[in-house]
């Protein structure tokens, strides 16, 4: 088996590739992560995750890379990491009695032999009417300024949903591992 390494320096995605019980390592890439011009949220998403393996590459020969990336998008707009409380309060306001679509990019780069594999996995969550004061006790509670629309969905942030659609709830997390899996399948990796 090639040794896998994860392109993340996120907590929560480690989190999820250790429920597949394989060894990996993970490692930051370094790439800019602007939208290009006219360019759509899916194909943001499995750009980034691709480019952001592809950025591991030289350092890892003869390895798995695993790229990721997401994205929320409400009425059209794509919601990014709010960064601050400021943003976070504005992104929970306008998906309050809504629904919000996250759109998760993963990438399987073998660089053995070049061979890349990419999707984009959607993840819709409606949201219950927040007011402003139950906003407030979220955001004070988790402080999700790291993640898409202002919310960890494996915490607390679940108490703001109404209800949630979609085939993979791990991908709401950040990483698709259902998808993943039939990945590493292609690659002739069995998951214990």
């Amino acid at each position: 088996m090639l040794p896998l390494v994860l392109a993340s320096s996120s907590p929560y995605r480690r989190e999820l590739l250790a429920r597949l019980r394989l060894p990996f390592t993970w490692s930051a890439p370094a790439i800019d992560e602007t939208r290009h011009p006219h360019e759509d949220a899916p194909n943001l998403v499995r750009r980034l995750a691709e480019e952001k393996a592809r950025a591991l590459a030289e350092s890892h020969r003869q390895h798995l890379i695993i790229g990721s990336d997401q994205v929320a998008v409400l009425n059209g707009q794509i919601l990014g990491k709010p960064h601050n409380l400021a943003r976070a309060q504005a992104q929970l306001q306008t998906a309050s009695g809504n629904s919000v679509t996250f759109l998760t990019g993963v990438a399987l780069l073998n660089t053995a032999t070049d061979t890349c594999q990419v999707d984009c996995i959607p993840f819709t969550v409606h949201f219950r009417k927040l007011d402003e004061a139950r906003i407030k006790r979220y955001l004070e509670a988790e402080q999700p300024f790291d993640c898409a629309g202002s919310f960890k969905a494996e915490g607390l942030g679940v108490s703001l949903f109404r209800a949630t659609e979609g085939t993979d709830a791990t991908s709401l997390v950040g990483l698709p591992l259902i998808r993943l899996v039939d990945m590493l399948l292609v690659e002739s990796i069995d998951i214990p």
